[in-house]
């Protein structure tokens, strides 16, 4: 199938997650990524050997790009990304604040320069402020966020078992780089685009910060649980966690009459309405509780299906790789065939293949040559 960002050209100064994985799905959509990589290559690659002896964040996060191993301080290889630039649409940097501009590619000196050019620029915090000059990394923009506060058991606050920060910021910056492109081709004009990590999980941390503004407390950290919503968590069966979900109540009612087989629970005061539920929660996750435990894990389900109830199990990451409901895809590497999670975005004219994860500077001398004064 025909990609919708072919012929495109993105030029990115990139490491770790966040700006990596804005441009891999640039490049999944068609844009030729020329990926910018110090001679040791981008630390990423270090980060493990879990895939098939390469780094697993690496090889989710670059596939279908060109790296090219370039010396920033070097004169002839600043000229050389000059020139790259001069034919760009987009330029990526997640370098140190600050780094971009002073090794002379500052962005709205080359938009300046290049009118057309789409420029991104990610950080930790944005350039403005106290926090502008420090070091960032996804797990202490999960502290500083107070996404850590909100989240794991009541004993202390956890950490999000994947890199929410950058991820959110890649994707917050790939939307960015789409519009900029279509705002492009109506007015001729590329834009400049800034995006942090901190701004990008300070979106999603909305709706704790606007409970904590109008109630004077935070969401408590639950566990499997939902502050706001009971019966809305995990219960232990013969053989393991179900969690369900009830969201009004008709599907109180329902559970209650299906699962339960309690049909008049509903009329007791502390079971009512959600609002009575939250408040004695605990003798009404007894309840529930109490019923799940007499069940095994197919009977439970049974009973949730003929309630309509939303579950689902506990599982673990070993009973995800094998979830009928979970879609992979092939990606070439120096090391063999890899299979990825395939991207989210399900297009109907069918499948776009992944292109493969480069090696070290594997696109050096081809680029070089390409793009010689």
């Amino acid at each position: 199938m025909d990609r919708p960002l072919e012929g495109l050209l993105v030029l990115s100064l990139e490491q770790a997650v966040a700006a990596p994985y804005c441009s891999s799905r640039l490049a999944d959509a068609g844009a030729r990524v020329i990926k910018i990589e110090r001679a040791e290559g981008d630390f990423a690659r270090g980060y493990d050997r879990a895939a098939k002896g390469l780094a697993t964040y690496f090889v989710w996060l670059n596939r279908g790009k060109q790296s090219l191993v370039c010396d920033l301080k070097n004169a002839d290889d600043a000229a050389l990304l000059h020139r790259i630039l001069a034919r760009a649409d987009v330029f990526i940097q997640n370098l140190a604040p600050g780094a971009a501009e002073r090794a002379g590619f500052g962005s709205a000196m080359l938009r300046e320069r290049h009118e057309k050019l789409v420029t991104v620029d990610i950080s930790g915090y944005g350039d403005a402020g106290d926090y502008a000059g420090m070091k960032a990394y996804d797990l202490l923009v999960q502290a500083e966020s107070g996404l850590a506060s909100i989240t794991g058991h009541p004993a202390g606050p956890g950490r999000v078992g994947v890199s929410a920060c950058d991820i959110a910021c890649g994707m917050a910056a790939h939307a960015g780089v789409l519009e900029a492109l279509i705002a492009r081709g109506r007015t001729g004009k590329g834009r400049g685009l800034a995006v942090s990590l901190f701004d990008g999980m300070a979106d999603w941390m909305t709706v704790p910060l606007l409970y904590w503004e109008g109630t004077g407390r935070a969401p408590p950290r639950m566990g499997l649980a939902h502050p706001s919503v009971c019966p809305y968590g995990a219960f232990a069966t013969r053989e393991g966690l179900v969690l369900i979900s009830i969201q009004n109540e008709r599907e109180w009612a329902d559970f209650c009459t299906k699962f339960l087989e309690e049909p008049d629970l509903p009329k007791q005061p502390a079971f009512a309405t959600n609002v009575a539920r939250v408040a004695n929660r605990a003798m009404v996750d007894a309840h529930v509780a109490a019923a799940f435990a007499r069940l095994t894990r197919a009977e439970a389900a049974a009973r949730l299906r003929a309630a309509n109830t939303a579950y689902g199990f506990v599982n673990e990451v070993a009973d995800f790789a094998r979830h009928p409901a979970l879609r992979r895809q092939p990606v070439e590497t120096e090391a063999g065939t890899v299979d990825l999670v395939a991207p989210p975005v399900v297009w109907r004219d069918g499948p776009r293949a992944l292109g493969p994860v480069p090696a070290i500077g594997e696109h050096s001398a081809v680029i070089r040559a390409e793009f010689a004064a």
